[in-house]
């Protein structure tokens, strides 16, 4: 039957139907009362932090939706554009700001692409250098509160989101420091027309942003100074910007609601249904003993945490090529936790090796989806794509090898 799942998804068949046929199937074959699967439904509905989710999905569909790229990339340049590699410094800072506060790669390459790549011709950097950092800078973020990433594997994994939102902070800030210093490095190779064209004065550019500058400390700020739950946080973060960004500066009218409502809800609707049906699938596999025999085979084969950490960072970059980072969280994580624990690998780092992989397969070759993504909005072949990500990827890879080998990285924040 999982090669029926497998033949279904490679015909294209959405994913919430195949994971939720294999997990019909599978209580329908051991006769189990298929309602078990909507009572893992209803149990996932009474979960608090997911309330969060459509609250934060339809927060980023909102910011996508209006001039708050444009704001933040202006306000970056002109605080950031003076250093060397300072345009592609800005680059990185406000993707990895975006995606964090969207929760989505795609959107991100779509929404500030179209700002930042011409920005970069502009200032005569190498096609091949802006092409890799603005792929490759598409998924960074999303160890930075309030990712939706981490949200959901906090809830799969029963991990403290607040404590994911700790231990993801040092590490997305290795990953941005490291580019910035390669991006410095570089500029010896880049014209002294990498320089800043024109500047614009900061403060006018500051107001102008504050707006959305303020998100993110109000939100941190409230969630660990324990005036909010995160519930209560996304739920004040929607209303802030429907207040914003309808009320007050007027750039989405009421009437494009609906439309920005119905695209950010079917998406989480496909999530959910993926989530329960998953969650149910994962109880199957462990009355099934499924999880004993994988961790008995691999304890045969690997005898120590070190080697099984490399073992689990090829197959989650391969998972993260193979299959969006929603869906890898859904269906990876509660197989990949029991083998953790068995090693004595701590659930909140094994989370944030877990999601530093998947924003590095999202744009490793040959099918990471920001390559396709980046390929149809920079209108690029895909092969140029390639060899544009390599030398940002190795950078990422050696990141994840010390953000995997160096636990202290991702706890020591949450240490009381």
């Amino acid at each position: 039957m999982n090669l029926v799942a497998i033949a279904l998804a490679g015909l294209g068949t959405p994913l919430f139907i195949v994971v939720s046929f294999l997990s019909l199937y599978s209580f329908y074959s051991i006769d189990i009362d298929l309602t078990v699967l909507f009572i893992e439904m209803y149990r996932l509905a009474e979960t608090p932090s997911l309330t969060a989710i459509p609250f934060f999905t339809f927060s980023g569909f909102l910011l996508a939706r209006s001039n708050a790229p444009n704001r933040l990339v202006a306000l970056s340049y002109s605080l950031l554009g003076w250093l060397p590699g300072g345009l592609a410094i800005v680059a990185l800072f406000i993707c990895a700001l975006f995606t964090a506060l969207t929760g989505a790669s795609g959107v991100t390459i779509i929404a500030l692409g179209g700002l930042l790549y011409p920005s970069l011709k502009t200032a005569q950097y190498d096609e091949h250098f802006s092409l890799g950092l603005l792929t490759t800078s598409g998924s960074l973020g999303l160890l930075f509160p309030p990712s939706l990433p981490l949200i959901l594997y906090g809830i799969i994994a029963s991990v403290p989101i607040d404590q994911l939102f700790l231990a993801g902070l040092i590490p997305g800030l290795l990953l941005l420091l490291v580019l910035s210093l390669y991006t410095i490095l570089k500029m010896p190779a880049q014209k002294e027309a990498c320089r800043p064209v024109k500047k614009q004065p900061i403060w006018p550019l500051v107001r102008d942003s504050i707006w959305e500058i303020g998100i993110p400390f109000i939100l941190v700020g409230g969630i660990f100074s324990g005036l909010i739950a995160l519930s209560e946080g996304a739920i004040l973060c929607t209303v802030y910007l429907l207040f914003v960004e309808v009320v007050l500066k007027k750039e989405i009218p009421l009437r494009a609601l609906p439309d920005i409502i119905v695209k950010s809800m079917g998406i989480l609707g496909a999530i959910y249904i993926i989530l329960g049906s998953s969650m149910a699938y994962t109880n199957y596999l462990i009355d099934q003993q499924i999880p004993n025999a994988l961790l008995s085979f691999i304890q045969l084969h690997i005898d120590s945490k070190w080697i099984l950490l490399i073992a689990l960072n090829l197959f989650l970059l391969a998972v993260g090529c193979l299959i969006d980072m929603f869906s890898a969280l859904i269906l990876v994580v509660p197989l990949v936790l029991p083998l953790a624990q068995a090693y004595d690998i701590n659930p909140i780092h094994l989370g944030i090796i877990f999601l530093t992989n998947l924003e590095i397969g999202y744009s490793t070759p040959p099918i990471g989806l920001n390559l396709f993504i980046a390929s149809l909005r920079f209108k690029s072949p895909i092969i140029l794509l390639y060899r544009a990500s390599i030398p940002f990827l190795a950078l990422l890879f050696v990141c994840l090898l010390l953000i995997t080998y160096i636990p202290a990285l991702s706890l020591v924040l949450t240490t009381p």
